[in-house]
């Protein structure tokens, strides 16, 4: 009876320790080597590839906006004063020329186109004309371009002649005055190369 009891207790044991050994066996996991897989329940996963940058726009001129301009062009040089920018008609007036004043009052007007013919009126008389010879045009457009007679003055500077007459040239929409006084050598030039001198200063 000792002994059965005794039997059981020895099984009992033998059987716990079986079960201790087993338990004990089962020891906390060896560490995955690195790369290899993990064990239990997982992180998140960690992308394998590193991110790439994302690439520039193909056009970073945003909507709206407007490119630069490209280089601009050599600017011209401006004109010098009184010097004629294209080549003008035949039939355009180059320069008129109007004289009053004078004892007697007069009023005469001679006007002398780019093809040289020129007309010139004296108070009431009839309107007398001609045509210089290409030579002579030239030598007018010649002065009238000088820049030195673009750097006369407007008017003169000294007080004018009593009883004398006043010249109005304009040439290229620039008015200049003159007198019977002394002039400017480059409004002379001008003066010796108009038809007849100028405008008759007579009625």
């Amino acid at each position: 009876m000792v002994r059965g009891i005794r039997g059981t207790w020895c099984g009992a044991l033998l059987l716990v320790g079986v079960l201790v050994g087993g338990v004990s066996g089962c020891g906390p996991e060896t560490p995955p080597a690195p790369g290899g897989p993990s064990s239990g329940v997982s992180g998140p996963a960690v992308p394998s590839a590193t991110p790439t940058a994302p690439a520039p726009p193909s056009d970073p001129t945003p909507p709206g906006a407007t490119t630069a301009p490209g280089t601009p062009g050599t600017p011209g040089t401006p004109g010098t004063p009184g010097l004629p920018t294209a080549d003008p008609r035949p039939d355009e007036v180059l320069v008129e020329v109007v004289v009053n004043g004078g004892f007697a009052g007069v009023r005469n007007r001679l006007v002398v186109h780019y093809d040289g013919s020129w007309t010139s009126r004296s108070g009431t008389a009839p309107p007398r004309t001609g045509r210089q010879t290409p030579a002579e045009t030239a030598e007018l457009r010649a002065a009238l371009e000088d820049p030195a007679y673009a750097r006369v003055p407007e008017r003169p500077k000294d007080s004018t002649i009593a009883d004398g007459s006043q010249y109005y040239v304009t040439y290229r929409h620039r008015l200049v005055v003159a007198d019977d006084g002394e002039r400017p050598p480059a409004l002379r030039r001008v003066f010796a190369a108009l038809p007849e001198g100028g405008p008759p200063t007579n009625p």
